[in-house]
């Protein structure tokens, strides 16, 4: 499967473009999960965070910022900002092997948490000395 960021054609997909930068753009998240929903995406192809060069992480985090505030000041009164690195999950059509981080518009008790986050209660756990050791040892390597 190809990479949607990777062939964003930007005459084309001029809709979903929000704004082109030299290093990241960011569009529209389509399917998306509630209105407003942006992806802040590379425009190098690259899986991890590591992989970045230093403008280019810098340029991506600048822009992740201005977009936060851009949210918050005229869409939402809250803002999630989510990135997931899952190679063992295939790429389709929710899915992309390219780094993107979301801008989700939230609100208290919006359909997004009624939906799903709502369930997290029940999945949270207190952390344990013996985990918070074992996690320790395996972070400081």
């Amino acid at each position: 499967m190809k990479c949607p960021f990777c062939t964003i054609d930007s005459e084309k997909t001029k809709n979903e473009i929000i704004i082109e930068k030299e290093f990241v753009r960011v569009i529209f998240s389509n399917p998306r999960l509630m209105p407003g929903h942006l992806l802040v995406v590379p425009k190098r192809h690259v899986e991890r965070l590591s992989e970045l060069s230093e403008a280019e992480q810098k340029e991506l985090f600048r822009t992740i910022i201005e977009f936060h505030e851009k949210i918050l000041n005229n869409i939402a009164s809250g803002c999630d900002i989510r990135q997931h690195y899952r190679p063992f999950q295939k790429q389709d059509g929710i899915k992309v092997n390219h780094l993107h981080f979301h801008l989700q518009p939230r609100e208290l008790f919006d359909e997004l948490y009624e939906e799903a986050q709502v369930f997290e209660r029940n999945i949270f756990q207190s952390l344990t000395s013996k985990e918070l050791e074992k996690l320790k040892k395996q972070l400081n390597n």
